[in-house]
């Protein structure tokens, strides 16, 4: 029974280390997309109508760098609870770009609805010959 336990120990630490490692080496990455993604919210934000949605892509591009960080952090500390706080703000970055998605879906199927409306209204008043 011991035999078991002691046995999955190190393979449970074997699994942290290589989750340590794929999150050090997402590391950059994260913080490069959170960087473009906060400019990207401030270009966004130049325009009148562009600075109610610009908090958006600030906020993810925040996430992410938050994400980056802890993932760093993780490595120096050693500290696996820094993993789980990586993996919350993922969890956040992809809940927020999923429900962004779904309303940009949303508003394509209203616009293509109005556009065929309008469509269909213009093509009955063109006389025909």
């Amino acid at each position: 029974m011991q035999e078991s336990v002691t046995a999955q120990q190190p393979q449970e630490a074997i699994i942290l280390q290589q989750i340590q490692q794929i999150s050090l080496n997402m590391n950059g990455w994260l913080k490069f997309l959170g960087i473009m993604m906060i400019i990207s919210g401030a270009l966004t934000a130049i325009s009148i109508v562009g600075i109610l949605i610009a908090w958006l892509p600030i906020w993810l591009g925040v996430l992410l760098i938050q994400a980056g960080g802890r993932a760093s952090n993780a490595q120096f500390t050693n500290n696996p609870q820094e993993l789980v706080v990586m993996m919350d703000k993922l969890r956040l970055f992809f809940v927020i770009l999923g429900i962004l998605i779904i309303i940009e879906i949303a508003f394509i199927v209203v616009g293509i609805f109005t556009f065929g409306s309008i469509l269909s209204r213009v093509m009955q008043d063109v006389p025909q010959f």
